[in-house]
């Protein structure tokens, strides 16, 4: 039996415990700068001692660059529901299942996108990995052949949408300028061109280089 005085690190997983450090870090970091964040504040939202944080994760910066990771980066694998159906189908499901996972980031996937971020040349190196891994991962749900000699084109179109979707993101949960809805029939319809309009055109040299 535990007692109501028996520190919280103690009921948990060491996996469980890992996470909860990493989502209350997330937490913190999304609300404030970077450098009036200390470990033993996030250690104190954790409930751990703070050494814990340093087995866990090194330094705050490390930890700092981990949250930045998982806030840009697009998980694998996808859900089977958006490889599924006709590409509007699919392009409709990946679009909704990125808000859900925008919407479960919040304020760090502002801070992790946010254009001043750039001054930061370990966190521009992770958004630009990033970036071009989300990329692959939408052109393989759209079965985009990955020995095209255009592949590379194709992934910087998808960056260049990347783009937009950072811009219509903090309209949506930073200004409030969008709605959600709004946000999707936005994406969704920018996604349809690119892929019955654009991507063709490449994939059959269409577009000359200029």
């Amino acid at each position: 039996m535990t007692t109501a005085s028996e520190p919280r690190w103690r009921r948990l997983e060491p996996d469980q415990r890992r996470e909860q450090i990493f989502s209350c870090a997330a937490r913190l970091f999304g609300e404030r700068p970077y450098a009036v964040v200390s470990t033993s504040d996030i250690a104190a939202e954790a409930g751990v001692a703070r050494g814990l944080i340093n087995h866990y994760f090194g330094t705050k910066r490390e930890l700092y660059l981990a949250v930045i990771r998982r806030a840009v980066t697009m998980p694998m694998p996808m859900p089977e529901r958006e490889v599924a159906g006709s590409p509007h189908e699919r392009a409709h499901e990946m679009v909704d299942w990125f808000l859900d996972m925008v919407q479960s980031q919040g304020k760090m996937w502002l801070v992790a996108t946010s254009e001043g971020i750039g001054q930061d040349h370990e966190v521009d190196q992770i958004i630009m990995e990033a970036e071009r891994k989300s990329a692959e991962r939408l052109l393989d749900a759209f079965e985009v052949p990955s020995d095209s000699a255009v592949r590379p084109h194709l992934n910087a179109a998808v960056r260049a949408f990347a783009g937009m979707v950072k811009a219509a993101g903090r309209e949506w949960l930073l200004r409030g300028e969008l709605d959600r809805a709004q946000v999707h029939l936005l994406l969704y319809e920018t996604l349809i061109t690119l892929l019955e309009d654009v991507f063709p055109k490449v994939l059959d040299g269409a577009v000359a280089h200029r």
